[in-house]
């Protein structure tokens, strides 16, 4: 445990900062299990609707820092393949 004040406060600023990425992180995550799940179901409607759902959310996480530029463009692509193979 920290002894200095300062210190004590940042440890305080780095819990919420933890949470508020957790929550971020596990968000994004479950839309991405949402449309995974709707594609291996077969409904390509619902599909398209979860995908665009999905992207926001990584978009969403990469402005928050929560993940880097390039992590979200290759979770994004990953997800666009799988939607164009499930049309296709």
């Amino acid at each position: 445990m920290p002894n200095i004040k300062s210190a004590k406060k940042r440890v305080k600023i780095i819990e919420k900062k933890t949470l508020r990425n957790n929550m971020i992180k596990s968000g994004y995550k479950s839309a991405v299990k949402k449309f995974e799940q709707a594609i291996e179901a077969g409904n390509i409607n619902e599909a398209k609707v979860l995908f665009s759902e999905a992207t926001k959310k990584i978009d969403q996480a990469c402005s928050k820092g929560v993940i880097v530029k390039n992590t979200a463009a290759r979770k994004k692509s990953n997800l666009s393949k799988k939607l164009n193979a499930a049309i296709a």
